[in-house]
Order: C-alpha cells, then sequence, then structure tokens
C-alpha cells in the first residue's frame, strides 16, 4: 500500500500544528512571520491543508485519514493568525527549501496561499518557478476569487507549475473556484479536485480534533498527496512527467478548459495510468 513514505512535502501555510494524525513525521518547521522555533498553527489553515495531504486518520480510528499519510511534512509560516503575509515571506521560503530540500527529502512544494494577478507580483511567480526548473512539483490553488473570467490568483497564474482548482465550487451559487486565462493568456487552473466542506485536522488535540474548510486551498493538497504516492512508487519522475500525468489522467467534465483545466483529478486513474 503506498503511504507516500520517505517523501517530503513543504506546506506553505500558516503554519502546522503537532496533531496527533501528524506524529513523528514533522520532520522540520520555519517560521518567517514570527520567527517561533517549534510548530504551532495560530490560524488552523495550515493544519487542514497539511490533514488532507497526509493525516493519518490516528484521532479518530483513521476516519479522517489524508491522501498521503505516511509522507513527512515540513511546515513553513508564511501566513499570520489572520491569514495574511507577505510575498517576500513566501520567497524566502522557496530560498529556504532550495536549501534544505536534500536534509528533508523535499519533493513537492503545497502552496495553498494566493494573492491577485498584478505586475508588481511578477518576483513571486519567477521565485515558484526558480524552485519547478531545479525540479522540485509545485502544487499551487487556484484561488477562491472567482467566478469572474481571470480570476485565478498567483502564484497559481504561472504557467508553470500545477494550479488546482475546486471541482465542486466551480459552478451555480458556489463557483468561487478561481479560473482564468491569466494576464499572460494561459489556460487555468491544470487540473480541479474536490474542496467543498473537507473534513480535515483542526489545530488542537481535544474532543474535536477535526473541523470542516472549504475552497481551492483544500483541493490543492489531494493532489500535493497522491503525487507523494506515486514518488514513493516511481521515484525516478520528474516534475514535467508528472504534470503530463495529470493531463491525461484527469477526466473531462464538459466544461470551459479556463474554468475546469483538463478536468476532474482521479486518484486512481493518476497511479494506475499504465496498469489499465
Amino acid at each position: 500500500m503506498l503511504t507516500g513514505k520517505g517523501i517530503g512535502v513543504a506546506m506553505l501555510d500558516t503554519g502546522i500544528f503537532p496533531h496527533i494524525d501528524f506524529a513523528g513525521r514533522i520532520l522540520a518547521f520555519q517560521d518567517f512571520i514570527y520567527d517561533r522555533k517549534t510548530p504551532y498553527d495560530d490560524n488552523g489553515h495550515g493544519t487542514h491543508v497539511a490533514g488532507i495531504l497526509g493525516g493519518s486518520g490516528a484521532a479518530f480510528q483513521g476516519k479522517y485519514k489524508g491522501v498521503a499519510c505516511g509522507c513527512n511534512l515540513i511546515g513553513i509560516k508564511v501566513l499570520d493568525r489572520n491569514g495574511n503575509g507577505e510575498k517576500e515571506s513566501v520567497i524566502r521560503s522557496l530560498d529556504w527549501i532550495q536549501k534544505n530540500r536534500n536534509r528533508y527529502q523535499i519533493r513537492i512544494i503545497n502552496i495553498s496561499v494566493g494573492t491577485t494577478q498584478k505586475e508588481e507580483h511578477k518576483d513571486l511567480i519567477d521565485a515558484v518557478e526558480r524552485a519547478w526548473d531545479t525540479g522540485l512539483i509545485v502544487v499551487a490553488a487556484a484561488g477562491n476569487m472567482g467566478p469572474g473570467e481571470g480570476s485565478i490568483t498567483a502564484p497559481g497564474s504561472s504557467r508553470k507549475i500545477i494550479t488546482v482548482g475546486s471541482s465542486d465550487l466551480l459552478v451555480k451559487n458556489r463557483g468561487i473556484s478561481g479560473r482564468g486565462p491569466t494576464n499572460d493568456c494561459i489556460i487555468k487552473p491544470d487540473v480541479v479536485a474536490p474542496g467543498n466542506a473537507v473534513i480535515s485536522c483542526a489545530n488542537r488535540n481535544d474532543n474535536m480534533p477535526y473541523t470542516i474548510k472549504s475552497g481551492t486551498s483544500m483541493s490543492t493538497p489531494v493532489v500535493s498527496g497522491a503525487i507523494a504516492l506515486l514518488l514513493e512508487r516511481e521515484p525516478w519522475l520528474t516534475n514535467f512527467e508528472i504534470k503530463k500525468r495529470l493531463r491525461r489522467t484527469a477526466k473531462d467534465l464538459g466544461y470551459p478548459h479556463n474554468l475546469q483545466g483538463w478536468g476532474l483529478f482521479e486518484v486512481k486513474s493518476f497511479l494506475n495510468e499504465n496498469n489499465g
């Protein structure tokens, strides 16, 4: 059974709470907001994302297990308690990842963070693309600024990285999932995955260890977790090969490409492409 064992995933977010579901698997924590040394999450968003990506489900008999329940987690705090942050913190965190990628076997960067597409954010796009060009697999949220055209957020607007929208937040009165085209006329997102009313880890260990959140932030770790599973089995795959595999295995939902990308991400299809 694939669990993502040995694969390091760096998560740029509000931090990570030392939840029982992550026991023994938070390899590192870096705080670019308050410079604290031990893992914490004063917002809860990052812990929820981490649970979707790699929670073991231990707090409730395995019921709320993440996609890659055996992967290693590297928590990087770039957002404050209100979910706000500066792009400079994200850029610095990407530099830190480059310096420590071998130490923590980091293969994937999950960015459930976004800001508006503006020219002054070009350095943010450049930073994630530098990470991609060195072989790291960068997966970012499409943002929740839909339903208008061109509502994809940065750095998800990068042409190179993998951008994830929410399949159940695309249309009708829940159409908040960001969509393309980007300012450079690039079709985005690349794929969509479920992100509405997801149960995952809360930033506490008490009688309510799980909570519900919605958004493209919740869709993104589904894809990151599945990539960790694939890399456990096929560690030689490159980020470009993985992106092409996402394209080949996505299920067309019949929506315009700038709404659904290549289509719905399905973990089984993605993992079993070569097995019929």
